[in-house]
């Protein structure tokens, strides 16, 4: 099947992957009883937003609604980082690749809608050397397979998120994680510290 007839097929069942495909590792507030508001309370717990977002985003960006499922898998993904030893900022390249791989889900095999064999929140390839499907699938395991591969890339910390994805990920759609950047900063400081 040609990409574009994938992306079509993709695209009406409501899964678009609009990344491309992984080519495989690198080697209004009320006031609470403390009488502030609950904004402010939740503020202090939060990263630093210098720390999320480094470069600012650039430029247009794309939001979900996530549910439960899907914010599961984000979860999934913070406390895999976190397992790797790697900082708020890892986190948010993970969510926001995963957003544009899979909308944060955990995909198995398309069938007929998909002419590779990319799976899970990453979309990896077991025949590029990913791990298996159901490695691939695991969401820690898909995580930490992504990480080692950003850990690869000789100044992830400092290069804007789509570079850094891209550069694990080898999509066809290279600037297409960029749009992603403000979701998956806002999710990483929701739920970083819970």
């Amino acid at each position: 099947m040609n990409t574009m007839l994938r992306k079509s097929v993709l695209g009406i069942a409501g899964l678009a992957v609009a990344g491309g495909l992984a080519a495989g590792p690198l080697n209004h507030h009320e006031v609470g009883p403390s009488g502030l508001s609950e904004a402010a309370v939740v503020q202090a717990d939060k990263p630093d937003a210098g720390k999320l977002i480094p470069h600012g985003v650039q430029g247009a960006q794309s939001r979900i609604d996530l549910s439960d499922e899907q914010v599961g898998n984000a979860k999934a993904i913070i406390a895999a980082t976190k397992k790797a030893g790697l900082p708020e900022r890892a986190a948010v390249i993970s969510i926001a690749t995963s957003l544009q791989e899979s909308k944060l889900e955990n995909l198995g095999h398309l069938g007929d809608a998909n002419d590779h064999d990319s799976l899970g929140l990453f979309q990896q390839r077991p025949s590029s050397g990913w791990g298996s499907p159901e490695q691939i699938t695991d969401p820690e395991y898909s995580t930490l397979a992504f990480l080692k591969g950003l850990k690869q890339v000789d100044g992830w910390q400092d290069m804007p998120l789509t570079e850094a994805a891209q550069t694990v990920q080898v999509s066809a759609y290279p600037d297409a994680y960029a749009q992603w950047e403000q979701q998956a900063a806002d999710i990483v400081g929701q739920y970083w510290n819970s």
